[in-house]
């Protein structure tokens, strides 16, 4: 999934207000900010094939590291450990790891059979093949999308310009980036694919961190 991820991230910080909006997309992005940087250190395995499924021409070969079940409680564990260390917000600590949890299961339910329980040989792999139709994939991701803004909109209130504008801009990034995705051409390379990664988690964390200051919970 993609906006599916985001949108447990706007509804968090619905419900919990003090949570910086960065550090809950960066939690249900996580296994994804993990994984380009395995795929370019040669760790875990990516190809391009186009057909592979309906929404993406991407055959995950081997990221048991960032995307196996186990691998992502790890992380959540760790994610939500810092923060605690850091912060000393419990609640919040459990919904960072949470979050990062909540990434295997939304893969899950979009990817083909190729998600695996454990790192090793010997893990199954599940999925529920929600790619394998558009159709399917827009309606299901944008209701998700849909509810977790609607959420976000009813507890926050923009302050000013940046509140307003450059929150619509980041929407309007997402959402095209989310929908042109299954009609665009196969991405040249594995490589490629990675450094895209790389740069969106650059991107998306100042960009949230920049909006989230210009957004304050209502009353």
């Amino acid at each position: 999934m993609f906006v599916g991820h985001s949108s447990l991230a706007f509804a968090a910080k619905a419900r919990v207000p003090r949570a910086p909006l960065a550090a809950l997309l960066a939690a249900t992005f996580g296994l994804d900010l993990l994984w380009p940087v395995f795929v370019l250190a040669g760790i875990e395995r990516v190809r391009i094939e186009p057909g592979n499924t309906a929404f993406t021409p991407l055959a995950f070969d081997s990221y048991p590291w960032s995307h196996s079940l186990v691998m992502a409680a790890v992380w959540g564990g760790l994610a939500g450990g810092l923060w605690y260390a850091v912060r000393r917000d419990r609640a919040v600590a459990w919904i960072i790891g949470a979050l990062v949890v909540s990434h295997w299961v939304l893969d899950w339910a979009s990817h083909r059979p190729d998600m695996p329980l454990w790192p090793g040989a010997s893990s199954p792999l599940l999925g529920l093949g929600l790619w394998n139709s558009i159709p399917a994939t827009l309606i299901v991701e944008g209701l998700m999308f849909a509810i977790g803004l609607g959420m976000y909109f009813r507890t926050t209130r923009a302050r000013d310009w940046v509140g307003s504008w450059v929150f619509g801009a980041l929407l309007l990034f997402l959402t095209y980036a989310w929908v042109s995705g299954p009609f665009s051409p196969p991405p040249p390379s594995a490589t490629a694919i990675a450094v895209v990664g790389i740069v969106f988690g650059l991107l998306m964390i100042p960009w949230t961190a920049w909006i989230d200051r210009h957004r304050p919970a209502r009353g």
